[in-house]
């Protein structure tokens, strides 16, 4: 019974020891070769409401312009992106390559009615900024309807 009851211990530690060693691995190979994990991927968003404006930013780091596409829906926007990476590494001792792809989409419920016409998009050192104007609303003034 006591040696049963060791196996069970003993296998149980090895389970532990090949799941921490599993994370490490992958721990370190993202350290050391920067491994960019695309299925994973959410750009963060920023969203300020101004009086007449929102403000959006997105880090969106190491895609190409032409893979971001930005759209409105329904008092949404979007954001999506495809991500392609490719890396080659040849060093003494080891050769490492790997491709990676995937793609990402963030959608933002927008605060107020918006102009769609006069969005100003904007994507600099991996930074997606969006200057969105506000609808102007007229105010409207006291006015008397007479009754008939």
């Amino acid at each position: 019974m006591a040696s049963s009851i060791k196996n069970e211990i003993s296998k149980d530690f090895l389970h532990i020891h090949d799941d921490f060693d599993s994370f490490l691995c992958r721990k370190m190979l993202k350290k050391r070769f920067d491994v960019f994990e695309p299925a994973s991927f959410h750009p963060k968003i920023e969203v300020l409401d101004k009086k007449d404006i929102i403000l959006v930013k997105a880090e969106i780091p190491g895609i190409n312009k032409k893979d971001i596409k930005v759209s409105f829906e329904r008092g949404n926007l979007i954001i999506q992106g495809e991500i392609k990476k490719e890396e080659e590494k040849k060093e003494q001792g080891y050769y490492y390559s790997e491709r990676s792809y995937g793609s990402f989409s963030r959608t933002i419920p927008l605060p107020s009615e918006i102009d769609e016409k006069s969005v100003k998009v904007d994507y600099k050192d991996g930074i997606l900024d969006l200057r969105i104007s506000k609808v102007k609303t007229l105010k409207l003034r006291h006015k008397e309807i007479e009754v008939k």
